[in-house]
C-alpha cells in the first residue's frame, strides 16, 4: 500500500509537468496517490505485482510525454487519464503476451516430430556417454579390444595381431574377460543394460 500525500490539485501537476519544473515531486505525488487504486486493475486482469509496476511506471511516461507535447488538455481528471493509458498498455502486453503463446504453441503443434526427434537424440547421446564412462573402467586394453570388435568391426584374426597376442584365442579369451567385466558392472546398473543392448551386439 504506498501511504497517500497532501492532494494536489489536476491544474498543478499538470502545469507543473509542462513548465518542467518540480517533476519528480510530481510524480512521487502520483505514485503515492493513484498507484493501489489503478494497479488494481492489472492485479484483476491476469497480472501481477510487478506487471503492475511496470505498467504503472510507464504510463507515467506517456502521461509526462503527452502533456509537455500539449495533447491533454484537462478534459479529464488525472486519474481517468492515468487509468485509460495504463488500461490501454496493459490490454496491448496481454495481445502480445497470448500472440507469443499462439505462437510458441503452434510451433509445438506443427513440429511434434521434430521436437520427438530431439528428444530421442539428447537420450541416445547421454546413453552413449553413459556406455562410454563405463567402459572406461575396464581398463585400456578392452576398451581397445571392444572397440576394435563392436565399433570397427574387426575379425578377431586380426584383432589378435593389432593388440600384439600370441595368437587368435588369446584375443577371444580376453575380450570374453572383458565382456563378462561389463556384465558385472552393468549389473550394478539395471538402468544402463538396455542401453548397452542397443549399443553392442551379444558378445
Amino acid at each position: 500500500m504506498k501511504k497517500a500525500v497532501n492532494q494536489v490539485s489536476d491544474e498543478t501537476i499538470v502545469e507543473c509537468i509542462r513548465n518542467k519544473e518540480k517533476i519528480e515531486p510530481i510524480v512521487r505525488h502520483l505514485y503515492a496517490n493513484y498507484y493501489d487504486s489503478l494497479a488494481s486493475y492489472i492485479r484483476s486482469n491476469n497480472g501481477n505485482d510487478q506487471d503492475a509496476e511496470d505498467t504503472f511506471q510507464e504510463s507515467i511516461v506517456v502521461f509526462i510525454e503527452t502533456v509537455q507535447q500539449g495533447k491533454f488538455r484537462g478534459e479529464s481528471k488525472v486519474k481517468t487519464f492515468l487509468y485509460a493509458i495504463m488500461r490501454n498498455l496493459w490490454l496491448n502486453e496481454l495481445k502480445r503476451r497470448k500472440r507469443a503463446l499462439q505462437r510458441e504453441t503452434r510451433y509445438y503443434d506443427e513440429n511434434p516430430k521434430a521436437e520427438e526427434s530431439v528428444q530421442v537424440s539428447l537420450r541416445e547421446s547421454e546413453a552413449k556417454k553413459q556406455v562410454a564412462d563405463l567402459v572406461a573402467q575396464l581398463g585400456r586394453n578392452c576398451q581397445k579390444i571392444l572397440n576394435l570388435f563392436y565399433y570397427q568391426e574387426m575379425p578377431m584374426k586380426d584383432i589378435y595381431l593389432e593388440m600384439g597376442y600370441e595368437n587368435e584365442q588369446i584375443a577371444r579369451n580376453m575380450k570374453y574377460k572383458c565382456m563378462k567385466k561389463m556384465h558385472a558392472l552393468l549389473d550394478a546398473h539395471d538402468e544402463m543394460k538396455q542401453h548397452f543392448k542397443n549399443l553392442f551386439v551379444n558378445g
